[in-house]
């Protein structure tokens, strides 16, 4: 046998040995299970979690306790009502509302009481609707010339001083001084009231023709009645 036809035998026996190999099994041709073809992979390990970018937002604090609470503002004290003012009963001083006399209140004349000595005897009368108390002694100057008369003997005192109602008249004596070598007659002299106040008066005139002044020219307190007023 030649080298070629072996060669072509051992290639048939080497392909029928492979197909032999290669077949179905037993257990394939009667329809048993066939074979798993592959064998499953391992399961795969979860990928860890990507790792973020940026931190996270730091926590704020927790909130704190709240605070105690204030105590209230005491209201304050309401202020004591002023006590009223206790009515003062009306007195029972018939007089306490009678003021002085001033110009305001009075006509006023003056008459010649004595020729000889030229003395003059002054009235008031109460022109208003309401009582004055007359004080002290009237103020007498005589017209242009310096001084007044002054004031002869002594006047009640405030409390026994006159009280002149409406239309009633009190009086006072003026006393004319001696003729002499500086003595002076004056045709007017002029008055006002003695008000135990700063009262601004308009003084009064009275026509007195002759009345000789002197340095002893005087005035009696305010009176009652002519004659008291003459006599001192």
């Amino acid at each position: 046998m030649s080298t070629v036809r072996r060669a072509a035998v051992v290639l048939v026996a080497v392909s029928a040995l492979a197909l032999t190999a290669c077949g179905p099994s037993e257990d394939g041709a009667a329809g048993g299970p066939a074979a798993p073809t592959a064998t499953p992979s391992a399961t795969t390990s979860p990928s860890s979690p990507a790792k973020p970018t940026t931190p996270p937002a730091k926590p704020t604090a927790p909130p704190t306790a709240p605070s105690k609470p204030s105590t209230p503002a005491k209201p304050p004290t309401p202020a004591k009502p002023p006590t009223p003012a206790t009515s003062v009963p009306p007195s029972t001083d018939p007089d306490y509302d009678v003021f002085p006399c001033s110009t305001y209140d009075v006509t006023f004349t003056a008459s010649l009481a004595e020729p000889t000595t030229s003395s003059y005897l002054l009235k008031i009368t109460n022109k208003t609707g309401k009582p004055c108390r007359v004080i002290g002694h009237p103020v007498v100057t005589f017209g242009g010339l310096d001084g007044h008369a002054t004031a002869r003997g002594a006047a009640p005192a405030l409390e026994d001083a006159i009280k002149l109602a409406p239309g009633q008249t009190a009086y006072a004596g003026l006393m004319g001084g001696l003729k002499g070598a500086t003595s002076k007659t004056v045709s007017s002299i002029a008055m006002t009231m003695e008000t135990d106040s700063d009262l601004k008066q308009v003084p009064l005139k009275a026509s007195t023709p002759g009345f000789n002044v002197s340095g002893d020219n005087s005035v009696t307190a305010w009176m009652d009645n002519a004659e008291d007023a003459l006599s001192l």
